[in-house]
């Protein structure tokens, strides 16, 4: 055999490997021939792709974890806070990923830019802190929606982190300072209350029983009495002298 036998043979052997593609089961290759779409994907597996008249495009199937970059929000109440945002997606239709739209990644993630700032910016500072899950799920019906035609499905939308600005961060923890100072004081108000309660109560069995305002003036006496390192002062009630009287003028 001639040398230019053996050069043919080698590059027959080159663009047969050159045609062959092994895709894993998480792939699937959209391909077009002389310019023109394949209705159906290749793959997974060994894959023969006539070059250089059929063309190739490899597509993941896999979920895509996309970090949305912080976004600057002007909340319902005129709050600007910085938010940024996790989207979860995979590719469905590996046909309309590719023909419908130029970069499916980079639309992706611009549209969740924009209906980021546009969902968050109808709400609430309050609903923004506290109802993250509920304004992740809009996100994710809306920028879904969009991302539809694309063959895109968007699976779950996460609203990752809220900076708020330090001006705002005080005057939070003010506002706290005095939630917790309004509980105090009613829980304070509370407990005087019920002591009046039980005061009363108390007064009004002293009132019926006028001995045991005696023993409790007895019992007072010998707690304080207990105290040895202090000088003790205490009144005389009216009614034991007024007993003490009584008894002398019967004598």
């Amino acid at each position: 055999m001639s040398m230019g036998l053996y050069f043919v043979l080698g590059l027959f052997v080159l663009w047969l490997f050159s045609c062959l593609n092994v895709l894993p089961e998480y792939e699937r290759g959209v391909v077009f021939r002389l310019g023109k779409l394949l209705p159906q994907p290749k793959g997974p597996g060994l894959v023969f792709v006539f070059v250089p008249i059929d063309r190739m495009v490899r597509v993941t199937l896999r979920t895509v974890v996309l970090d949305v970059p912080p976004q600057d929000v002007i909340t319902r109440d005129n709050v600007t806070v910085k938010v940024n945002a996790v989207v979860y997606f995979r590719v469905m239709d590996p046909i309309k990923a590719i023909v419908q739209v130029e970069n499916y990644l980079y639309a992706t993630s611009q549209e969740a830019q924009t209906t980021l700032r546009s969902i968050l910016g109808q709400a609430h500072l309050d609903e923004l802190l506290s109802e993250r899950e509920r304004l992740g799920a809009a996100l994710q019906e809306v920028i879904d929606l969009h991302t539809d035609p694309w063959g895109v499905k968007v699976t779950q939308v996460a609203v990752k982190a809220v900076d708020l600005p330090q001006e705002m961060q005080r005057a939070m923890a003010r506002q706290a300072e005095s939630e917790r100072e309004k509980r105090a004081k009613i829980i304070h108000a509370s407990g005087e209350l019920e002591a009046s309660r039980q005061l009363t109560e108390a007064a009004q069995t002293m009132q019926k029983e006028p001995v045991s305002l005696h023993l409790r003036y007895l019992q007072t006496l010998t707690e304080i009495a207990a105290e040895k390192n202090s000088t003790i002062v205490f009144p005389l009630p009216i009614d034991y002298m007024k007993a003490m009287l009584n008894v002398d003028k019967d004598k």
